[in-house]
């Protein structure tokens, strides 16, 4: 008889799934301080490479959910090994495009490392103990922000002193690292989900979510209230509510809706798309605000580089306080780091809304709205992890993920509008109020994220023959038998 594998010791598991976390999370904000140079280089406007953003961000919004649920099926090492090695060839695309429409596919490839995160969940929730599961989340999901952080600095240092060529490569190599590191030491799930690609359900979800991100991303110049805007953005929620009434109907559906109306579910997700709303707000004010001429009155007149700096304090608080996040989820459940990373948040941008005419200032409330993104980000994937079946852990977090990448276009566009709309013809930079009123807006975002999190209803917990009976998950040959928390703090994945 074939004996199992031994366990591979989490502390193996864990560094690899921070660095391809941190890929990831690098590639969202380090082409920001490039946009300009970008530009020139291609001999094109601004306007327009600003589709290396929109098109990275449309195609992870996209294939997140796609690559979680097939992780559920066919293993969530694989898809790992998979989204990586995606993201590199997106890279070097990009890296070796001589003109926008490669550099720009290239970051379309790149998007498929948006399956990272719930492949990454996937695999703490199959491999740790449930003692030390918190904190993992906590810590993988904390790159995101730190990640976004380091991701302005890194580009700011590139763009200052090299080529912004050296931005995609950056990320190639660390996703080539950590697809081969996932290759040769991570195990292979032990929970999977029999099933068959959900294909109408994808092409249904690419393009309810596709097109009104378009607009979002456009609103800024087609106008909010346009015919363009409001359109696409009617148009594609109308085929979300079609996609949510056909997967309700199909026997292998790409995501269960029922688990997604599951009210803890729900209401997290809600919670989600506020405070991805809030951190991607800051990451645009911030460095605009501290590159503004002195001129202007209120700007710090600094490079890029000098803006990251302003930035990297604020997102290594997301190192204390994503693992924080996950012993207070340990001792209290996930409710109260959700709900206390809200009010931080609210409470940094609210300063910062009083008062940002000192870098010591901006430097401080950044700080303080980055550690309750902290908090926040890290209890969301366990409150998620913590309400629905081992085998349907990638969809769920995949769709969490879906979620934030909307909040953060959300928020993206809403602040850029709000400071375009404070720019005359006398004057072409945005106002000292417009940033004020740009970071209330961004509180009231976090502290309805506080708000939502109160009343989140504690998750039913899933007994172990949950998973075969409701999902059909199988253990592989030679593998444990799957659970949803067949990981014991006593058993061998502890070491």
């Amino acid at each position: 008889m074939k004996q199992p594998q031994e366990a591979v010791p989490v502390a193996r598991i864990l560094p690899i799934l921070a660095l391809a976390a941190l890929a990831f999370s690098l590639a969202q904000t380090s082409i920001v301080p490039a946009i300009g140079q970008l530009a020139v280089s291609l001999h094109t406007s601004t306007q327009s490479v600003s589709w290396t953003l929109t098109g990275y961000l449309v195609s992870a919004a996209v294939l997140t959910p796609v690559l979680g649920r097939l992780g559920d099926m066919f293993g969530k090492r694989r898809l790992l090994v998979v989204s990586l090695v995606l993201f590199a060839a997106g890279g070097a695309v990009a890296a070796l495009g001589e003109s926008l429409g490669l550099v720009v596919a290239g970051r379309v490839l790149m998007g498929a490392g948006g399956g990272i995160f719930p492949l990454c969940f996937g695999i703490i929730r199959d491999e740790f103990p449930a003692g030390r599961r918190p904190g993992a989340v906590g810590l993988v999901s904390a790159t995101a922000g730190i990640g976004g952080g380091i991701g302005l600095l890194l580009g700011g240092l590139l763009v200052d002193h090299t080529s912004y060529k050296w931005i995609f490569w950056a990320g190639t190599a660390m996703a080539l690292i950590a697809a081969a590191g996932a290759q040769l030491v991570l195990p292979e799930s032990p929970v999977r989900t029999r099933g068959r690609v959900d294909v109408p359900g994808t092409v249904l979800l690419a393009i309810g979510v596709t097109v009104p991100l378009i607009a979002i991303s456009k609103a800024s110049d087609w106008g909010w209230g346009s015919g363009r805007t409001l359109g696409l953005i009617v148009g594609g929620l109308l085929v979300l509510v079609v996609f949510g009434l056909i997967e309700q109907r199909v026997k292998e559906p790409l995501v269960d809706m029922t688990v997604l109306a599951r009210p803890p579910v729900l209401i997290t997700n809600i919670a989600t798309l506020l405070v991805g709303f809030s951190m991607f707000g800051i990451f645009l004010l911030v460095p605009q605000l501290a590159e503004t001429p002195k001129a202007s009155g209120y700007g710090f007149g600094v490079d890029a580089t000098h803006a990251g700096l302003l930035m990297l304090p604020g997102s290594l608080m997301m190192i204390v306080f994503g693992p924080l996040s996950g012993a207070l989820t340990r001792r209290y459940g996930g409710k109260l780091p959700l709900a206390l990373g809200g009010l931080l948040t609210a409470a940094g941008l609210a300063l910062l809304a009083a008062e940002h005419g000192s870098q010591a200032a901006v430097l401080g409330f950044t700080m303080v709205v980055f550690s309750g993104i902290g908090l926040a980000f890290a209890a969301m994937p366990n409150l998620i992890v913590d309400a629905v079946p081992a085998a349907q852990t990638g969809q769920a977090t995949g769709v969490n993920a879906l979620i934030r990448s909307v909040g953060s276009s959300l928020g993206t566009q809403i602040i850029a509008s709000i400071l375009a709309g404070s720019v005359t013809a006398a004057s072409p930079l945005p106002t000292d109020n417009a940033y004020s009123v740009a970071f209330g807006v961004g509180a009231a975002g976090g502290l309805v994220a506080a708000i939502a999190a109160v009343i989140i209803p504690r998750a039913s917990r899933h007994p172990v023959l949950s998973v075969p009976q409701e999902a059909g998950a199988v253990a592989q040959p030679g593998g444990p038998a799957p659970a949803t928390d067949r990981a014991h703090p006593d058993s061998a994945r502890s070491r």
